[in-house]
């Protein structure tokens, strides 16, 4: 194939300056200018009115088929079951040990851990109250398909530091108890916002996720304030870890609960 060169000059502002086109090797126009028609000289040849074709970026391009968007895990059927686990074993756990313990322990002031120590009157009510919440946890992650994949590594990882926290009661292991408790109060505060997906619409969308996670990380943040004995000297330590770790228990029940309502109406 023989290749054709066509070029211009212009007036101003140098009359010295030249555009030049040619077809490349697909038979599409290409040079310094795509918009300018007029008068062409071949190169070393005649004169001639000369059109500019079509630019390539305006050709029509081929159509590329879009991927298929993959389906949405739909929860199992025993979802809400296993989500019901946590604020039983939690939250029923407490209650009823405290109850057992008697007068002289304020769920104000005092500790979960306290009513699992051997000081306790019945230490092995709240530690099998941990050990369900852990196990309601876990169970939960696997339940909670249609959830991303990190959020729910996150929301496991927070049942195993709570089974640890059963099995390592305060008074025998201080510092391991207390190790615990931190990566469990720590994943199952932030498990919402990596459970979002993105695009996503309701209680899976990255935004509801961060608003949950925000207000856990508020009463975490005052557990911990209580717990340093800042403000009010620890005086309500009890009531600000029954607050967070009441609602960590109820987090998973709820997501569970609205998904479900919400394939029912779709």
């Amino acid at each position: 194939m023989s290749f054709v060169t066509w070029e211009k000059r212009w007036a101003w502002p140098d009359p010295n300056v030249t555009a030049v086109v040619q077809p490349n090797h697909a038979g599409l126009w290409w040079g310094t200018s795509f918009s300018v028609s007029g008068r062409w000289r071949r190169a070393g040849g005649t004169t001639v009115t000369w059109m500019p074709p079509t630019p390539p970026s305006s050709l029509p391009r081929r159509a590329v088929p879009a991927l298929p968007r993959r389906a949405v895990p739909a929860l199992p059927l025993w979802a809400v079951p296993a989500a019901l686990l946590a604020p039983i074993g939690m939250i029923g756990g407490w209650t009823v040990a405290a109850a057992v313990q008697g007068e002289g322990f304020d769920p104000v002031r005092d500790t979960i851990s306290a009513l699992a120590t051997q000081a306790a009157v019945a230490p092995a009510i709240m530690t099998a109250g941990l050990a369900l919440t852990a196990v309601g946890h876990v169970a939960s992650a696997v339940a909670l398909r249609p959830a991303a994949r990190p959020g729910r590594l996150l929301l496991a990882v927070g049942g195993v530091a709570t089974a640890l926290v059963a099995a390592l009661p305060v008074d025998a292991h201080p510092r391991a108890h207390g190790i615990s408790a931190a990566v469990a109060f720590g994943a199952l505060s932030v498990w919402p916002a990596a459970a979002g997906r993105r695009g996503a619409n309701g209680p899976l969308s990255p935004v509801a996720g961060a608003v949950v996670t925000g207000g856990l990380l508020v009463l975490l943040g005052w557990f911990v304030v209580e717990l340093q004995s800042v403000g009010s000297a620890g005086a309500a330590t009890g009531l600000a870890e029954r607050a967070v770790a009441g609602a960590q228990s109820l987090v998973p029940l709820a997501l569970v609960v609205a998904l479900r309502l919400r394939s029912g109406r779709s």
